[in-house]
């Protein structure tokens, strides 16, 4: 998944939203409520990993892995008709069920995901996409749960001019707006069907703090029309029926930096959804009351920020691509609803640790990734040297 600084190109226009607080006013329970236990798959990567390691005699890797994996770390739903993913998410809440622990459960599947790049796929249209989500929301009922949705839905649009000519920084033509409003339908409907079940808490995926800005701005491309920020995308995107917002899918931000940002996101919905005004600027921030029963909440993936983001060589690569599996990070804070912050729901292992990026070349030629001298796994594929170092340099230490 591709998670960099991105550009939308695209009409912030009567967005005017309420902002619910969570769970029992939305109308269901709230599976984060207390010390939620969450769900622990009894087989992973990690895993087996750690018997293939224990067998060569790599005890001390060996033990990393293992105790990597009995942290809980979310379920990726990525594919399938709608009969199988229904059948898969069954199946994954029964084991949850069984353990008497929430799952996490992540619905990626939106059309056009990713922008073509690393983790392209998705749904083929807007109504395959629909009767998907809708076999998802079956599959859990009334089982508790958290769903995740759309990692990159809002934050990486189709419209993003770099990513019309294939990423990199590039400058192409934004694609009809139509596709852009169709993509908001989309989030728009997942949110509706899941935040209906009954014991669901459901968090749309809001990039990172250092991703999208909060206010709508000119991107400098010539564009006539207004560049979405962050909160203008979220008010489009639904987030009045969600219990919240996720940051940091798949990245490394820290989970202080992120917490501010994540604040004053949250500010800056209320402030407009109150004011009907469409930006919010620091003064307006700093008057509005830090109220968690009136400000949205979120969740935050600390899976690999312990040593928080990469700072790469200066001037070494023309795209350093620290978003793509960077050297010398971290496992971050265990999953756990006890987050200090009244506003942070949970921290949550959402990115699976050892799952690579992508394959990196950060500007070069390629096709070695130039920190590693080799070509680095596909997205999403298991990489265990890359698991083995974010364990040993975990913060706090993983054993």
């Amino acid at each position: 998944m591709r998670r960099r600084i991105g550009i939308l190109a695209a009409a912030a226009t009567g967005i005017v939203a309420l902002l619910a607080p969570p769970a029992q006013a939305l109308g269901h329970d709230d599976p984060l409520a207390g010390k939620a236990r969450f769900y622990v798959e009894p087989t992973t990567n990690a895993g087996r990993q750690a018997d293939v390691w224990a067998a060569a005699g790599r005890d001390a890797d060996a033990a990393h892995m293992r105790a990597l994996s009995k942290v809980s770390q979310a379920i990726w739903f990525t594919g399938g008709t709608p009969a199988e993913v229904r059948t898969a998410v069954r199946r994954t809440m029964a084991g949850a069920a069984k353990q008497h622990a929430v799952p996490v459960l992540v619905a990626y599947y939106v059309p056009g995901r990713d922008c073509s790049q690393y983790s392209a796929g998705g749904a083929p249209t807007e109504a395959a996409y629909r009767a998907w989500i809708d076999a998802f929301a079956k599959g859990i009922g009334g089982g508790r749960a958290v769903v995740i949705v759309e990692p990159d839905g809002l934050a990486l649009l189709s419209s993003e001019p770099w990513c019309n000519e294939g990423g990199g920084g590039t400058t192409g033509t934004p694609e009809d707006p139509a596709r852009v409003d169709e993509r908001f339908r989309e989030i728009n409907h997942a949110i509706s069907v899941l935040q209906r079940l009954p014991r669901t808490g459901v968090y749309v995926d809001s990039g990172h703090s250092d991703w999208q800005q909060l206010n709508d701005y000119d991107a400098g491309y010539g564009e006539p029309r207004a560049q979405l920020g962050m909160a203008s995308r979220l008010l489009k995107g639904g987030i009045a029926k969600a219990d919240g917002f996720a940051l940091n899918v798949s990245n490394y931000r820290s989970t202080d930096e992120l917490a501010s940002y994540g604040t004053r996101l949250s500010k800056c919905l209320r402030f407009r959804q109150e004011t009907g005004a469409t930006s919010c600027s620091d003064t307006d921030l700093a008057a509005t009351p830090d109220d968690p029963r009136r400000l949205a909440h979120f969740v935050l993936d600390t899976s690999r920020n312990g040593q928080g983001p990469w700072t790469p060589p200066a001037d070494e690569y023309s795209d350093p691509q620290v978003w793509c599996n960077p050297p010398g990070r971290g496992l971050g804070a265990r999953p756990s609803t006890r987050t200090g912050d009244p506003l942070v729901d949970a921290f949550l292992w959402i990115k699976r640790p050892g799952e690579s990026d992508g394959q990196c070349t950060r500007g070069t030629a390629g096709p070695e990734d130039p920190e590693y001298g080799v070509v680095d796994p596909a997205a999403g594929a298991w990489w265990p040297e890359y698991a083995l170092g974010l364990s040993q340099r975990a913060v706090p230490p993983l054993r």
